[in-house]
């Protein structure tokens, strides 16, 4: 007598007797190892790379708001000691998870002491881009860094 068995016990056999055979990965050393160094991380929700670069990078300014998944930085106003008639204050978006150029955009406010007050001032546009290379720089850097 011939029993035969369903489709859905059958499948079950099937996944039972290929489960380990997947877990033993048959000649592991062909197999390319995993590139942590890769532009896509994703433990957050934007590029690490470029999330420690900003962090580091504006590390010495006091910081209002870090928002690893939305990817924003929001530095309060510092004021240089060598220029203290003068303060700055930066937001950092980082937009996507690419380490790229065109997923940082830093925007800048500045202000300027004008007897006892604070009025704002025009930012120069090459203060800006200099702080997008800075970071990018050192986003590369991390990049080279973590590959080995």
């Amino acid at each position: 007598m011939v029993r035969r068995l369903s489709t859905s016990a059958t499948a079950g056999l099937l996944l039972v007797a290929i489960l380990p055979l997947a877990a033993c990965g048959g000649g592991s050393k062909d197999r390319p190892k995993a590139d942590l160094a890769a532009s896509k991380v994703t433990t957050i929700g934007v590029n690490a790379y470029l999330w420690r670069a900003s962090l580091d990078t504006l590390s010495f300014m006091p910081m209002v708001q870090t928002d690893s998944n939305g990817g924003v930085i929001v530095t309060d106003w510092y004021a240089n000691p060598n220029t203290p008639n003068e303060r700055m204050k930066l937001t950092v978006s980082i937009l996507d998870q690419d380490l790229r150029a065109d997923a940082l955009r830093v925007a800048a406010s500045r202000q300027v002491n004008q007897g006892g007050q604070w009025v704002d001032a025009p930012v120069a546009a090459a203060t800006v881009q200099k702080l997008e290379e800075i970071i990018l720089t050192k986003a590369r850097d991390l990049r080279r860094t973590a590959i080995g």
